[in-house]
């Protein structure tokens, strides 16, 4: 499933081509999908095809194309604060957009039947909060990642504000993804190949509406020996912060809008360079005739022209350098908050707890 929209030469390149056939729509979900490079989820040699719009499969890991990811994000209207269940989490790759979205004091739980892809997204997991860039400019809820069949919940199991399920769901099963969702919250799932947003009105209401036709392997049902219980999935608690984390989140906060404000102040701004702009030329060759005596001699020569499509040219592809910076100073990607904390008079150990033992 995918190929709706031009592959990219990067992750930024194929956020810009979601956003033109407007399967990004809105700026936080554009901003969560910048932060989280797709190809950090592939394997090692496979990482070429990451910035396609196409699903992809390795063994047990799987990816969804990112037209999809991009309209389930849109469809689940997600707010700072509100409790996530990723139904099928897979490469973890969904579950950390999200909690970039949900911030430190939402809920963000996955269930995956598959132990070797729990272990593979808790390594990820770990890999963005350690080494990513973008970890110090978002406020995080990090996921927390169960094995299990996620048709095997436990009955006493608590509720939630927003639901995905990542595989295609039988009818018989609806009612059961149903109950899991809190009055007001909204349920994304493939059924009978429709992506369908769910919105719970009431205690026995909901109101459906199908967003794209897709093509989902179905839910994975557990096999019951004669007399076999079946495992069944215990869901991540949900817990009070401590005050130890709550501190550091406020601290982090300060500092970073007190950074904010100071290169508001300073008029300055953080900028990717700029990628190089490609101007298409044509080459077209022209007769030109010269007077010798009293003979006339046709002679060829070249010129460049703009692009004609109602002409045969040769193209040449001529690059150059695209600048617009105006009055504004650029700076350095540097991490500000990083120089910030470590500019504290604090001992290092309780600095590298504020850094959450970041190294860069």
């Amino acid at each position: 499933m995918g190929g709706a929209v031009s592959a990219g030469e990067d992750n930024d390149d194929l956020i810009d081509n979601l956003k033109e056939a407007q399967y990004i729509r809105t700026e936080k979900v554009e901003h969560a999908f910048r932060a989280i490079d797709r190809g950090d989820y592939y394997l090692d040699g496979y990482r070429d095809s990451a910035y396609k719009d196409l699903a992809w499969k390795h063994g047990n890991i799987h990816l969804s194309a990112p037209c999809i990811y991009s309209e389930v994000m849109e469809a689940l209207k997600l707010q700072p604060g509100l409790s996530f269940l990723n139904l099928g989490s897979g490469t973890g790759y969904l579950s950390t957009m999200v909690g970039l979205i949900i911030g430190p004091f939402g809920v963000n739980h996955g269930v995956e039947l598959h132990k070797d892809v729990v272990e593979y997204a808790r390594e990820k997991l770990d890999d963005f909060i350690k080494n990513s860039d973008s970890f110090d400019k978002f406020e995080f809820c990090e996921p927390v990642f169960v094995v299990g069949n996620c048709l095997e919940i436990s009955t006493d199991s608590h509720q939630y504000d927003r639901i995905y399920c990542g595989a295609g769901v039988q009818k018989d099963h609806e009612n059961y993804m149903k109950v899991l969702l809190k009055i007001g919250g909204i349920l994304v799932m493939p059924i009978e190949d429709q992506l369908t947003q769910i919105t719970r009105t009431g205690q026995c209401t909901w109101e459906s509406k199908n967003i794209l036709a897709v093509s989902f392997a179905p839910l994975v049902q557990q096999n019951r020996a004669d007399g076999e219980k079946p495992d069944t999935v215990q869901l991540p608690p949900v817990t009070v912060r401590s005050l130890q984390d709550l501190s550091r989140i406020y601290i982090r906060r300060t500092l970073r809008n007190l950074t904010n404000e100071d290169s508001q102040g300073k008029g300055m701004v953080q900028r990717v360079p700029q990628k190089r702009k490609r101007r298409r030329c044509r080459r077209r060759r022209i007769n030109t005739y010269v007077f010798v005596g009293n003979q006339l001699i046709p002679q060829m020569g070249e010129s460049e022209e703009e692009e004609h499509p109602e002409e045969a040219h040769t193209e040449v592809v001529v690059e150059e350098e695209e600048r617009d910076i105006g009055d504004i100073e650029i700076l350095k990607q540097v991490n500000m908050l990083r120089d910030q904390i470590m500019a504290l008079p604090l001992p290092e150990s309780l600095k590298a707890y504020l850094l959450y033992y970041r190294e860069k």
